[in-house]
């Protein structure tokens, strides 16, 4: 075992108790660990495929960065109501979002550094990017979906 396994299997146990979260409990918790879940398993695939000395195995990664925000839309759209009626707490979804925007960048550029310039490069910051905008995405849309935010009113009428 190197230290980008034992980093990725860090990080995976960190996603366990949002994993958790996301399965249990209210709809106001679970969409925010949902979004966190999707932030963490993609930076610990980035870890794994590192420490497999495997390439390829970002590719999994790459779609959880594309479906992972893409679901929490869907999730929120769906529980639009739920959402209305018991918002999450501000406080505790600013928290999460701010915590994968700190983890992005902590885990893709080390990664880059050992990637070493060409297409995994490349490949690595597309994915970072992705995950990052996907979390800012999700959150906007957990904040408009339950009143609190400049976006769609909960409705989804609105212009966005």
């Amino acid at each position: 075992m190197n230290g980008w396994m034992a980093a990725g299997t860090a990080v995976l146990l960190c996603g366990v108790p949002a994993g958790w979260a996301a399965a249990t409990g209210p709809v106001r918790r679970r969409v925010i660990a949902q979004n966190a879940t999707t932030t963490l398993l993609g930076l610990a695939v980035l870890l794994l495929a590192q420490g497999f000395a495997r390439p390829a195995y970002q590719d999994p990664a790459l779609l959880l960065a594309v479906l992972g925000p893409a679901g929490t839309l869907l999730y929120v759209r769906l529980l639009a109501d739920a959402l209305a009626a018991g918002p999450p707490p501000g406080r505790a979804l600013r928290a999460v979002t701010w915590c994968t925007y700190a983890a992005v960048p902590l885990v893709v550029a080390p990664l880059c550094v050992a990637a070493g310039p060409g297409r995994a490069l490349a490949k690595l910051l597309v994915i970072g990017g992705l995950l990052a905008l996907g979390s800012w995405v999700a959150g906007r849309a957990v904040t408009a979906a339950s009143g609190g935010g400049r976006g769609a009113p909960a409705g989804g009428t609105g212009d966005v």
